[in-house]
């Protein structure tokens, strides 16, 4: 079965010219070139959809620039582990990167070292600061709605009497809570 070199080019806008890529993509030997205009930032990409559903272990996807394939660090890692998973090459022609080789197999280790490395640190900081709130007496989640200033506010809307906007300021029960609770009361039949 033959291996596929697949080239993958994006500019983020219409009025951007893919030529530069195309032709670096081309000049290296890519069997099929996908390319497509939108941002980076989305994350619905279907010509490289069309990629990752076509390649098979021992292809190669080519790119020009790691800043054409992902659209932030994390995506970018994500990406070449999914490679990686599936026994994939990656290239990128601006970076000289190439996993197929033991120093670009290094470098996209040390790149998923690192991803892992951040992934672990924003969840010891977001542990800790957790257990300090909590320390603190803060539980967080939804603040507690006084139950008698709910009641208040359900018959204060009941006499249509008042605004919302009078109901918040004379019980201090927010337009949603007092709408959501209305609700319930609805469908419990009261």
């Amino acid at each position: 079965m033959k291996n596929y070199i697949f080239g993958y080019a994006r500019v983020s806008t219409e009025q951007q010219n893919l030529d530069r890529q195309l032709d670096a993509l081309r000049k290296y030997g890519c069997d099929v070139i996908y390319n497509e205009k939108m941002t980076g930032t989305k994350r619905d990409r279907p010509e490289l959809a069309k990629v990752l559903d076509r390649m098979t272990e021992g292809d190669t996807v080519v790119i020009e620039s790691l800043s054409r394939l992902g659209r932030s660090t994390k995506d970018l890692i994500e990406l070449t582990e999914l490679f990686q998973s599936k026994g994939v090459h990656l290239v990128s022609l601006k970076e000289s990167i190439d996993t197929s080789t033991s120093t670009g197999k290094l470098l996209f280790t040390l790149m998923s070292a690192i991803a892992q490395f951040e992934r672990d640190v924003i969840a010891d900081r977001t542990r800790e600061g957790l257990k300090s709130a909590r320390a603190r007496g803060r539980t967080g989640g939804r603040p507690k709605t006084n139950p008698d200033a709910v009641r208040k506010a359900i018959k204060l809307y009941r006499t249509q009497q008042y605004s919302i906007k009078e109901i918040e300021d004379l019980t201090g029960v927010k337009k949603s809570t007092l709408y959501r609770n209305l609700q319930k009361n609805t469908n419990s039949g009261t």
